[in-house]
């Protein structure tokens, strides 16, 4: 009686764990572009190796929007600036009637990275994703 208790403790505890672990999971687009937001206005240069993962597990989402996937990888592959595909990836964003003003606003600023944002962009994206 007491090993089939433990085992009921057990099993509730690991449901509990699967359920708060897979509803952890579930990101939204805007959550994501914030994310990339915060990447981006804290980047100097280039993104950190943490910040390299996360963006990694953005673009592979492949419940999030194409836009914001896009997003992430050219945050991704910012040296200095975005690289030449990450740049059409953004003019095309901005270009989109669907996409909503928030990513235009966030695309037109990784398209036009150079080394670090301005303190200017930096409040821009601090009103657009508080």
């Amino acid at each position: 009686m007491k090993l089939t208790l433990i085992k009921s403790f057990a099993a509730i505890a690991l449901l509990g764990f699967f359920t708060q672990f897979s509803a952890a999971q579930e990101v939204t687009p805007m959550a994501a572009a914030k994310q990339i937001a915060d990447i981006v206005a804290s980047i100097n240069h280039f993104p950190s190796d943490e910040d390299k993962a996360a963006l990694a597990t953005i673009s592979a989402d492949d419940s999030l929007p194409q836009n914001v996937r896009d997003m992430a990888t050219a945050v991704s592959t910012i040296a200095h600036s975005a690289n030449d595909e990450g740049k059409m990836a953004m003019t095309r964003i901005q270009a989109s009637d669907k996409a909503p003003d928030w990513a235009k606003s966030l695309a037109g600023m990784i398209a036009n990275f150079n080394h670090m944002l301005s303190d200017e962009q930096k409040q821009k994206l601090a009103k657009i994703y508080p």
